[in-house]
């Protein structure tokens, strides 16, 4: 029955097992990564009972690295990409070479030749994007400059990396042996060729996406909003992420990632980024786990037993190696010690790329079965270790905080200004729920202090004299910029529970006394805000009950003030 069913077998069977193993992950507080790569392995070829189709299972998983990248990109903008050009192309180039080097170094302690241990050098040099962007989601540093820097390199990687491949086959052909001068020079023009034709690929495609996707794709996504219908908005949203990313890869030979952040990039920069990044979220976890489930199924445990000497050479390559190039890199470059631990232990592991390289060596025989096996076993093993190493960076960074940095602080956590108001407001999220709360508050002249993740709308909210800053609210710099110690009410209007219950316990931990609101849709959530300190938990829909049963009543009810001045998209929403 399974062959017939394969695509079902594999989502079924794989995701009902990640499930359970995370879940069992996250009761002995571990990082849920370790169930879903638990569950590749329980399902993989190398271990018995039940084998997923591992070809599918890729496929998944690369739908799974299109909708996060997407998501990345809508945390950026041109600017930012731009803004940061000065350490991540510099860095990525340095950095990609180092590893490399020191991956050709083990390669040749085992005997293996220049054109093996090349290829084996440079798929430990490039991370995974799928588990750097979890790792900066769940720090909450996406919207950070150390965010931006480690998404920032990730891009220049997927860049440099689509280059690799194109010109992988010529180059192999010149380390193999060596040939005859005007074969070398054949084949060296061929090279060049290859390059200035990738080049331009990449080039066109990025082009299309500035003077074509950047009008055509925000003006769709507000014609689907004006609809109404925020089912075929969640279509809208996907079609674009997922369309645009297949553009990329079969018309310009760009990777899937690449051309989904840019498509998430370009919708950025309109003001339905936020709606369309809730939109696309529950499917972008659950392919992430997809593909960390494909991940699991390729490492053949053996491993261990085999070669376990060579296999600890090439994690230390990619722990400490990686780490300790990106580390130094970015401190030469002037950036905090924050930023360049972020990066540096962000890159900690490997990923996606390296298998793809791996695959193409062997295809092009330069690569073995062994070879594969202690990429797959450091990819398996860093993936693992990298929330622990994530762990360690902050117990260090918080030991050494009193110590100080003397680098310049660029830091967005270091950079935000405090407020001088006291006794008042803080709404957190400007939304179509928070922006009623906060324009009633405004307009009574209650003190407030706004805190929404979109930048567009604080730039908007500050000329208009309101106080507030872009960032998240669970983030320990953005609550400082807030005053929550002398604040006296906390209002946490934004829809996802889960975020909500961060922003109550890092407010509960600046201030124990704060009185905190938050919203809420179901009773599972209300019972979870409390438990994490909120004081009031307002659920929506019942509300909304109470109210038409005042009217239906006929109960007399204040009307609230509407947000004129809202967004675009709050616009669309209450359409």
């Amino acid at each position: 029955m399974f062959h017939e069913t394969s695509l079902v077998a594999t989502i079924v069977v794989g995701l009902g097992l990640a499930f359970v193993l995370a879940a069992i992950a996250n009761r002995i507080k571990v990082s849920l990564l370790v169930g879903y790569l638990l569950a590749g392995v329980a399902v993989g070829p190398f271990t018995p009972g039940f084998v997923a189709d591992q070809k599918l299972a890729a496929q998944l998983a690369e739908i799974g690295v299109i909708l996060l990248m997407f998501g990345v990109g809508l945390h950026f903008s041109t600017k930012d990409l731009l803004a940061m050009r000065r350490v991540v192309v510099p860095g990525a180039l340095v950095q990609m070479s180092g590893s490399t080097l020191l991956g050709m170094a083990v390669a040749w302690l085992l005997g293996w030749p220049l054109a093996s241990g090349f290829v084996f050098g440079l798929a430990l040099s490039v991370a995974s994007t799928v588990v750097l962007m979890r790792a900066l989601q769940e720090h909450r540093l996406l919207d950070s400059e150390r965010g931006h820097v480690a998404a920032g390199w990730l891009v220049v990687q997927d860049l440099l990396m689509v280059l690799a491949l194109v010109l992988l086959p010529p180059l192999v052909e010149l380390l193999k042996e060596m040939p005859s001068s005007s074969t070398q020079r054949l084949d060296l023009q061929h090279v060049a060729t290859t390059t200035a034709v990738t080049l331009g690929k990449v080039a066109a495609f990025i082009a299309l996406m500035l003077m074509v996707g950047r009008r055509v794709i925000p003006q769709l996504l507000h014609y689907i909003a004006h609809t109404g219908s925020r089912e075929l908005f969640r279509l809208a949203v996907l079609s674009v992420a997922l369309g645009v990313a297949f553009i990329a890869a079969e018309l310009f030979s760009v990777s899937f990632a690449l051309g989904a952040f840019f498509a998430g990039m370009i919708l950025s920069e309109s003001e339905l980024s936020q709606r369309a990044a809730e939109e696309s979220l529950p499917l972008r976890d659950a392919f992430a786990a997809l593909f960390f489930l494909s991940v699991g199924m390729l490492f053949d445990p053996a491993v261990f037993v085999r070669e376990p000497l060579p296999l600890l050479a090439t994690l230390l390559v990619v722990l400490v190696g990686n780490t300790t190039l990106a580390f130094g890199i970015v401190r030469l470059l002037g950036y905090p010690r924050d930023t360049a631990l972020t990066v540096g232990v962000g890159l900690a592991q490997i990923g996606e790329f390296s298998f793809i390289l791996a695959d193409l060596g062997i295809g092009l025989g330069v690569l073995t079965e062994r070879a594969r096996d202690l990429i797959l076993g450091a990819s398996m093993l860093s993936i693992l270790l990298n929330p622990l190493m994530f762990a360690a960076k902050d117990r260090w960074k918080a030991r050494l905080r009193p110590a100080g940095d003397v680098a310049p602080q660029k830091d967005t956590e270091v950079d935000l200004p405090v407020t001088s108001l006291e006794d008042h407001v803080v709404l957190v999220g400007y939304g179509r729920v928070g922006s009623i709360v906060g324009e009633r508050l405004h307009a009574d002249g209650v003190k407030l202090f706004v805190i929404d993740e979109s930048a567009a709308i604080v730039e908007r909210l500050r000329m208009r004299r309101f106080e507030s800053v872009p960032g998240n609210a669970a983030n320990e710099a953005v609550a400082r910029a807030a005053n929550l110690a002398r604040a006296r009410l906390l209002i946490v209007a934004i829809p996802n529970a889960f975020e909500a219950g961060q922003v109550v316990q890092q407010a509960k931990r600046v201030n124990p006394a704060l009185k905190i609101v938050a919203r809420a849709h179901y009773d599972a959530e209300v019972e979870h805000l409390r438990g994490l300190g909120a004081d009031q938990v307002i659920m929506g829909e019942r509300e909304i009950a109470q109210a038409m049963l005042r009217t239906v009543l006929g109960v007399p009810e204040a009307p609230l003030t509407e947000a004129r001045h809202g967004t675009q998209d709050q616009k669309d929403a209450d359409r």
